[in-house]
């Protein structure tokens, strides 16, 4: 069946009814799938309804009503499916917590939109709960998914809720009738990842939700036979709603990803034909990619560089002029059976394109893999417009774009190159911040903070954060995004920060990719026991004076990289300087390395011309 098993619907609850009503009883099809003990297995759609149902009746009869907040706090796995499902429901409104969040963030939230009930995946993160207890007055229910091995006072867990709920219904069938959910009710508060101060609860309708999911589904062609892979966070709006409602919508199956680490191998073992991700994967694959190449022998080498060559080519062809020489034809046909096949083979071997969105995706690197017929449809959005506001189509994709707007969706750029929104997706607006609210939606357009341009063919180039804008010390406006993006397409970059903001000059922090370094250390037979003594070596750090000259040839004078800082340690969610969605901290870096940055200013010995 292609498309929406229903077209018509207008919350949550009819999505989920019209798809359980179309596939329950049916063995062979299933919604989702876990690995257990090594392999894959499915989780029904009866079951799963079953569960769903008794979950909810847990809830009701535990106090939770129409639009109360639940919280979850947990990874991606089936009981957060479950979940949703069940609060969603009963009318009650979703907040999605990032697993990796510290107590004190939680503690905030939960506070702020007054969580009635919370429900968590481990012990791990219950503790997290039960650590701040005393501080959250409106919370009277934990439930946590895995099996208790000990009462704790106030907690269940989730087996013992859903039976539970299975002797409530049992005594009352018709216990969870009579709740009317309309498609103007708040579905979910999705709290902001706080980049630039306090979190804001970003409040989303069903109709938000819904006609987003409708509008991708006329571009993203999706049916029953289609297989997804979930590994980024579902607390976050582009997976929730793009590999969770999208692909549930279209009757496909969700494969859960163990972890990012395993991402490689779980698209072997579940063999998808879409995935929803974030650049930096494709960073991380094309460099796992090129170091295989390189352990190659010469003639496997010049083999692979053939075909990249025979892929760009047909590319360049077909998109400028529509006509491929028979002989190219031949050449890719080649190309195809001696190397595309194997390298769309690591991905399962059944991959109609990637999704890529919560960061731009460079250019540079869509053109590496459509080289190889493997097709990523960039997209944008925010958590504010539902997400989605643009994407690529697969009839015409333009690297270094979001693509065109989708149904619905209405676009304008501001006098100073503001991207502004408008359409049935937007936010209802941020919970209890009515100054918040009206500071980004006036005059019924968003406000979206992005900078932005629109083509001849109506596709949307980012050119940076309204709020990343960097204005130096003479004057000077640069965004920072253009030039990151050229740094980092070294593969002795993992990532990279610019910043010079009211300062004489540009400077940036790159994280190298350390094991490329340490084999070209090897080869040289440059001696560091520790990444210190890697990015201390003279004959390391000239690697990356060569690559900041040789890029500096693409700017403008006062677009230069002067000075540079390696980093010997990753940013990362862990250690707080790179947000749940990946997207580093800005501020919170800049805070970090502040000495080091000044020792870089101070220790110019020259003035640079920043006109």
């Amino acid at each position: 069946m292609m498309g929406l098993i229903n077209p018509d619907f207008q919350t949550l609850p009819e999505l989920f009814a019209s798809v359980f009503s179309r596939y329950r009883g049916e063995g062979e099809k299933f919604p989702f799938a876990r690995k257990i003990n090594g392999i894959y297995e499915p989780i029904g759609y009866s079951m799963f309804e079953k569960d769903i149902q008794t979950f909810a009746a847990f809830l009701k009869h535990s106090g939770v009503t129409f639009q109360e907040r639940v919280a979850i706090l947990s990874e991606n796995r089936p009981g957060w499916y479950l979940a949703d499902m069940a609060i969603l429901n009963l009318g009650a409104i979703n907040v999605p917590l990032y697993p990796s969040l510290p107590s004190s963030q939680i503690e905030y939230i939960l506070n702020n939109c007054s969580t009635r009930a919370i429900i968590v995946s481990n012990m791990l993160q219950l503790g997290k709960i039960l650590a701040i207890r005393q501080n959250l007055p409106k919370l009277t229910l934990l439930v946590v998914m895995n099996r208790l091995e000990e009462k704790i006072e106030g907690v269940i867990d989730l087996n013992q809720a859903k039976a539970e709920g299975e002797k409530i219904l049992a005594e009352k069938p018709d216990f969870l009738e009579g709740t009317s959910v309309v498609a103007d009710d708040v579905a979910t508060i999705i709290y902001t990842s706080g980049t630039t101060g306090v979190p804001k609860g970003v409040m989303l309708t069903h109709r938000n939700i819904c006609e987003n999911v409708k509008s991708c589904s006329t571009i993203i062609r999706l049916d029953d036979s289609d297989r997804g892979l979930s590994f980024l966070p579902l607390s976050h709006a582009y997976e929730r709603t793009g590999g969770y409602y999208l692909l549930f919508s279209c009757g496909a199956s969700i494969y859960l990803a163990e972890s990012v680490e395993t991402i490689t191998l779980n698209m072997k073992e579940a063999r998808p034909t879409i995935i929803f991700t974030v650049p930096r994967l494709f960073d991380r694959i094309k460099a796992g990619i090129l170091k295989q190449i390189a352990a190659q022998s010469k003639i496997k080498q010049k083999m692979f560089y053939w075909a990249l060559s025979t892929g760009r080519k047909y590319h360049i062809a077909s998109e400028t002029t529509g006509k491929v020489s028979s002989f190219l034809s031949f050449q890719h046909s080649l190309a195809e059976k001696l190397v595309y096949a194997k390298i769309k083979g690591k991905f399962g071997g059944q991959l109609r394109f990637f999704v890529s969105g919560g960061a731009a995706l460079p250019k540079k690197i869509g053109e590496f893999f459509q080289a190889f017929d493997i097709s990523i449809l960039e997209g944008f959005g925010l958590t504010e417009t539902g997400p989605v506001t643009h994407v690529n189509r697969p009839e015409k994709i333009k690297y270094g774009t979001v693509g065109r707007a989708v149904d619905k969706v209405s676009v304008m750029i501001a006098p100073d190159g503001e991207i502004l929104l408008k359409g049935p997706n937007i936010m209802k607006g941020y919970w209890g911040d009515v100054e918040g609210t009206l500071d980004v939606l006036r005059e019924g357009w968003f406000h979206s903070g992005d900078i932005g341009e629109i083509d001849q063919d109506g596709y949307l180039k980012i050119t940076d954060r309204k709020k990343h804008i960097i204005v130096t010390s003479g004057g000077k406006n640069i965004a920072p995004m253009p030039v990151e993006n050229l740094i980092s397409d070294s593969p002795f970059v993992d990532q990279v920060i610019v910043m010079g903001e009211k300062r004489p000059f540009l400077i940036a922090l790159i994280v190298p990719e350390f094991l490329t370094l340490k084999e070209f250390a090897a080869k040289e037979g440059i001696k560091a026991s520790t990444n210190k003594e890697l990015i201390e070596n003279k004959n390391i750090t000239q690697i990356f004076e060569k690559l900041l000259r040789t890029i500096s040839k693409e700017l403008a004078t006062h677009e230069k990289v002067r000075k540079f800082l390696l980093v010997e340690t990753p940013f990362t969610i862990e250690n707080n300087l790179m947000t749940p969605t990946l997207k580093l901290k800005r501020k919170e870096i800049s805070v970090k390395f502040a000495s080091e940055i000044d020792k870089l200013y101070s220790t110019l010995n020259m003035v640079y011309n920043t006109e």
